[in-house]
């Protein structure tokens, strides 16, 4: 019996290799497959690349037109399914967001050719599964298997829709590029705090953590707030106007590298109504920057040990928040306990552990 020994061929499709924690897991597992000797596609559908990656990029985004009218979707979807057709993959996985159920749909039960695996990101389910139990289940109870990101959100699935192939795996952390990055320099004279994320929605609340900052001590303690993300600044600019802290909150928009600001910041904050698995909690431990965040659905759970590597705070209690960004001021023996243990904490993330599971899951070692 002669063995075969031809790469194993995966497709990874995702919206763009820049800006979202779904685009990074999908960098990241790229990298990974990589190494381990698959043959990697990346699919993207926005003409979006900033990630560290790995694999030959196959940039739908370049197809698509100003208008991006229903002769361009088609045409898309057409490259799309010719390109499936064309490669005959072993494994096709999704990292993207899926709301438009009809496109949905055809993609799950006509395009997708092979054993697929869709991943929800989000604790907001619905942004990646139809509302409608039944339609949820003809499109994805049928494929290889469903991912989610925290046991919570594996639940909730199963709950709502009843699917029979839903797996947990959490999302993995590059140490490598992490350990690199956070070595260049900033031109950052202060303390400060820290804040990561885009703001062009009300989910990651950074003006009512701006008004509970003003509340603290820290500013009287000369130490500052920043903020790396994209949003609507002027929003911002005004509460910090309103409680003239102008001098101490510094928004400096998007940044390729987060992780030189992550480790020279005092402590990380989170305070999102809501997540899916926060990376950056893991990015700023992996930087021996502690976190305080609050417990909200999903994530920051499963990753911080509170008054260990951080603080986890009573969901949406912004007294609280306030209260804890004090503690870890004005209480250093615990600030420099959860300090030292922050880079210890997040072994069980990295890549090369996440990755086996997805080995594991797919059955190839």
């Amino acid at each position: 019996m002669i063995l075969s020994h031809k790469k194993k061929k995966i497709a990874l499709i995702g919206y763009r290799l820049s800006g979202g924690g779904s685009d990074k897991v999908m960098a990241n597992l790229s990298l990974f497959f990589e190494k381990q000797g698959f043959e990697v596609d990346i699919i993207i559908v926005l003409d979006e690349v900033s990630f560290p990656y790995s694999g030959k990029l196959v940039n739908l985004g370049l197809l698509k037109n100003k208008s991006n009218g229903f002769f361009n979707k088609v045409k898309r979807l057409k490259a799309l399914r010719d390109y499936l057709s064309q490669n005959k993959f072993d494994f096709i996985i999704d990292f993207r967001f899926r709301t438009k159920v009809i496109q949905e749909l055809i993609l799950a039960r006509f395009i997708y050719n092979t054993k697929t695996i869709f991943t929800v990101h989000s604790f907001l389910i619905d942004h990646y599964m139809p509302n409608n139990s039944w339609l949820t289940r003809l499109m994805y109870n049928h494929c290889y298997a469903n991912v989610a990101i925290v046991e919570e959100m594996k639940t909730l699935i199963e709950t709502k829709h009843k699917l029979q192939n839903v797996v947990t795996i959490h999302n993995p952390i590059y140490l490598d590029e992490i350990l690199e990055k956070q070595q260049e320099n900033i031109e950052i004279n202060f303390d400060y705090i820290i804040a990561v994320g885009q703001y062009e929605n009300e989910i990651k609340q950074f003006d009512k953590l701006i008004s509970s900052y003003a509340q603290s001590v820290l500013s009287q303690k000369q130490i500052h707030l920043v903020i790396v993300g994209n949003g609507n600044k002027s929003s911002l600019e005004r509460v910090i106007s309103e409680n003239n802290i102008s001098g101490f909150v510094h928004l400096l928009g998007y940044q390729n590298n987060p992780f030189k600001y992550l480790s020279k910041a005092k402590f990380l904050v989170l305070c999102s109504k809501n997540e899916g698995f926060p990376n950056v909690i893991l990015e700023s431990l992996a930087c021996q920057t502690p976190v305080v965040s609050f417990d909200c659905d999903f994530g920051p759970r499963d990753m911080i040990t509170s008054l260990e590597n951080g603080l986890l705070v009573e969901n949406q209690n912004w007294e609280k928040l306030t209260e804890a960004m004090n503690l870890f001021v004005l209480d250093e023996t615990l600030y420099q306990n959860c300090k030292k243990n922050a880079f210890e904490s997040i072994q069980l993330f990295l890549l090369d552990k996440i990755g086996q599971q997805w080995l594991n899951l797919m059955q190839v070692h």
